[in-house]
């Protein structure tokens, strides 16, 4: 298991660099970011992620012998970044505990990991007022990491529970 760990490793790093070129010649996104955001999450906070296509979350975190079923999205946020970009879908119907964000720069390097619990995320998205949050369940990144806590960041490089 673990030399395929760092073959992925491996195959993401080269990911990250092609995705790099591509948004630097295209101006678009590879869409890449949800995967790389995933193994980051992973690793950084010792999560073990689920098969491929889990309905509802993509990681477990074990913590006092209790499982913690998590969501994990990813944003790069680049340095011409205009305010006010949103996450992807988060789908309050699928089984899920809480829902980590990932924040990238723009090669694609985790800068910082925030994580809400179900019941904020549900609450954020549901609240009255915004056509984006109640039709299309989609949170500003503003919004989510005002109901979140940062778990992780490049500068203190710590994480976990």
């Amino acid at each position: 298991m673990k030399k395929k760990h760092k073959e992925i490793m491996a195959i993401l790093a080269d990911a990250k660099k092609l995705a790099h070129r591509y948004r630097a010649l295209t101006g678009k996104p590879l869409g890449i970011t949800g995967e790389i955001a995933e193994f980051e999450a992973a690793r950084l906070l010792d999560l073990k992620l689920v098969e491929a296509r889990q309905a509802g979350y993509d990681a477990i975190r074990y913590e006092n012998g209790a499982e913690h079923r998590l969501q994990i999205k990813g944003r790069c946020i680049l340095p011409s970044a205009k305010p006010g970009q949103r996450i992807g879908k988060i789908d309050i119907k699928k089984e899920f505990d809480g829902v980590l964000l990932v924040l990238m720069d723009e090669s694609f390097n985790a800068t910082a990991i925030y994580e809400a619990d179900r019941e904020s995320v549900v609450a954020a998205l549901t609240a009255p007022g915004s056509k984006s949050r109640n039709e299309r369940s989609a949170l500003g990144i503003s919004k989510f990491t005002s109901v979140a806590k940062q778990v992780w960041s490049v500068e203190n490089k710590q994480g976990g529970h």
